[in-house]
């Protein structure tokens, strides 16, 4: 059928999605690229679709094509209510080619400005597909020659002087139906006498309503079971489809009550607006899924994706969600978000602990001492198990299995933080204190994943549910390159050399010149010097003890530059011993967990470790 063809029946909802597809993840560059070739008269690959009879319909769940995409509030495809006196078409392989025609001729595409906030609507500013018809597209790395972008509103009109462009919306062809309607676009855009661009109008044209350039091969078995073994088949030749897109295909395929994606989506959703917001994404939840429903194996491999483990999963959706919700509230209470959160399966074993003792959100906020000294040793095991490197990386599912085995068997009354710590060092995750850890942990620097997680852990005083700033204790701005240069001794001459400024600057932004500050009291401190600073912030003897001792500060904090590297390296060491006490493992002898070994066929290496490594 004809490009055009094809839109009209996803208009009509005669041509849709069944809810085995994954959701629409292509970029705009390649949405311009693929109009390249259509452009081009390039063939633009076949398609799958699957003929559904009117008594298959019933059984089934749908979903429409997006037209309008948005990265803030509008990933997710509509669902269809199909009526069931009626056969339809169902695209098993083709969804992300048509659903960027079907955005690019009918709809809008909005994507995040560089570097904008990525939870501000604004942000994401609404674009259409424009093509220049006046020349061709800049020299490019992606081979493209015809000049095409995704333009807003003010976008166009800033280019409205530039007389080597003339856009055109790719949407005004699918609206030009007839011949004589194409011909009137030239005149429109004022390129009306320019050849090149009335035959570049007439191309697109020609390729958008005459040329059947779509290719379908139909399958009309009404098998649902057939229906999704072919789906996979096609899906997961190479990459094309994750093993989690695999598992939600065929979860929403089986469960009987609940629509599986929209429940992992709103799930989804509602973790990452928590707190300061969190970027976890389908993959964890779904892990996260077949671990709290005590599925043995917790691997994304097709043989797990039982009819079973699937009716298993939906039976204890809800309270698996709540477990999710309260584990994601106790992370951000321990002070993590999207931007400190090094390792989303930390919110796994987290969720399952939840989750085996039925706690409730008033576990978050409850004064009672067990609770109090409960939540320190969680907090205390995901910070540290943040800290060493390779923790969640390989070997992921091995862990969670194991991890999930202990708080099982010792975690019904508290967390089990020993055992769990025992397990971790015979899986090679020791959390000991190493010379070789130290020394990674003070080269950490301003800003790093990591850096959060070791400021919270080595000071006992910050409350993480309140909001604290990573904060230089000497100044940032005084020990600018550009600043140091401009020093000069009392004979004129410059104070500092190179390689002193070097030295200053390494040593400027690494965690010994670190320190929380509570938000407001970062921002009042500014550029003051750390002795001016403390003094006034605490008067009195016993204040200004007691700040420095939380703080880990030596006893003579530094007023100006020449002071910065004696200050250094006096915290450092006192860091040294704080690591020491407070990364200790809580390591003690319990009888080994006795765990399956570790599958080696090719599913599981697959599976294995595929969220964090």
């Amino acid at each position: 059928m004809t490009i055009a063809t094809a839109l009209k029946l996803i208009q009509k909802n005669e041509l849709i999605l069944p809810a085995i597809q994954r959701e629409y993840v292509w970029k705009p560059s390649q949405v311009a690229k693929i109009f390249d070739s259509v452009l081009r008269g390039y063939p633009v690959g076949s398609f799958l679709s699957w003929k559904v009879l009117p008594e298959t319909v019933s059984k089934f769940r749908f979903y429409g094509f997006l037209k309008d995409y948005s990265g803030y509030d509008k990933k997710h495809n509509p669902v269809v209510d199909i009526p069931t006196d009626r056969e339809v078409i169902a695209v098993l392989d083709g969804q992300q080619r048509l659903t960027s025609l079907n955005i690019a001729l009918r709809g809008t595409y909005a994507y995040r400005n560089p570097r904008a906030w990525a939870n501000k609507a604004w942000s994401y500013p609404e674009r259409r597909l424009y093509l220049n018809l006046l020349g061709e597209a800049p020299e490019n790395e992606a081979g493209l020659k015809y000049h095409l972008a995704f333009l807003t509103q003010e976008q166009l009109e800033q280019s409205g002087d530039d007389e080597t462009k003339r856009w055109m919306p790719v949407a005004d062809i699918f609206d030009a139906a007839d011949p004589a309607a194409m011909m009137q676009l030239p005149a429109k855009y004022a390129v009306g006498n320019d050849a090149t661009a009335v035959q570049i109008v007439g191309k697109l044209w020609q390729e958008g309503h005459h040329n059947q350039s779509l290719h379908f091969y139909e399958e009309t078995d009404q098998d649902i079971e057939r229906v999704l073994d072919i789906f996979v088949r096609v899906n997961s030749g190479g990459t094309v489809l994750s093993y989690s897109d695999l598992l939600m295909s065929i979860a929403t395929a089986q469960w009987k009550e609940k629509d599986a994606r929209a429940a992992v989506h709103d799930l989804v959703d509602a973790l990452n607006t928590t707190g300061q917001g969190f970027d976890f994404s389908q993959d964890t939840v779904l892990k996260s899924g077949l671990v709290l429903a005590d599925v043995g194996d917790v691997g994304f491999k097709v043989r797990n994706f039982t009819t079973a483990n699937m009716a298993t999963l939906e039976a204890g959706w809800d309270d698996i969600s709540t477990s999710l919700r309260i584990a994601a509230e106790l992370l951000a209470d321990f002070g993590l978000s999207g931007g400190t959160l090094t390792a989303d399966s930390v919110l796994i074993p987290v969720a399952y602990y939840v989750h085996r003792r039925g706690l409730t959100p008033s576990y978050r906020v409850s004064d009672k001492k067990d609770d109090r000294e409960d939540r320190a040793a969680l907090r205390s095991w995901v910070l540290r198990s943040l800290i060493v490197r390779g923790v969640w990386g390989s070997g992921l599912d091995t862990l969670l299995r194991d991890l999930r085995e202990i708080i099982r068997r010792d975690g019904a009354n508290g967390f089990p933080l020993a055992a769990i710590e025992y397990a971790m060092a015979r899986r090679g995750k020791s959390l000991e204190v190493t010379d070789a850890l130290i020394e990674d942990v003070l080269g950490l620097s301003y800003g790093g994943g990591r850096t959060w997680a070791v400021l919270a852990t080595l000071f006992d005083h910050v409350d993480t549910r309140m909001q604290y700033h990573e904060d230089h204790v000497f100044p940032r701005s005084q020990l600018d390159a550009r600043a140091l240069k401009a020093f000069k001794a009392a004979d004129g001459s410059r104070r500092y050399s190179d390689d002193a400024i070097d030295e200053l600057v390494k040593r400027r932004d690494l965690l010994p010149n670190l320190e929380l500050l509570p938000g407001p009291e970062n921002i009042g401190k500014s550029d003051t010097a750390p002795d001016a600073w403390a003094a006034d912030h605490y008067p009195g003897a016993d204040e200004y003890a007691a700040f420095l001792k939380a703080n880990a500060l030596p006893g003579v904090l530094p007023h100006g530059v020449d002071d910065f590297l004696d200050f250094y390296d006096a915290r450092r060491a006192l860091l040294i011993a704080r690591i020491k006490e407070k990364l200790r493992t809580q390591v003690a002898t319990v009888p080994p967990v006795e765990v399956a070994p570790a599958s080696t066929d090719i599913d599981a290496e697959l599976g294995e470790g595929d969220l964090d490594d």
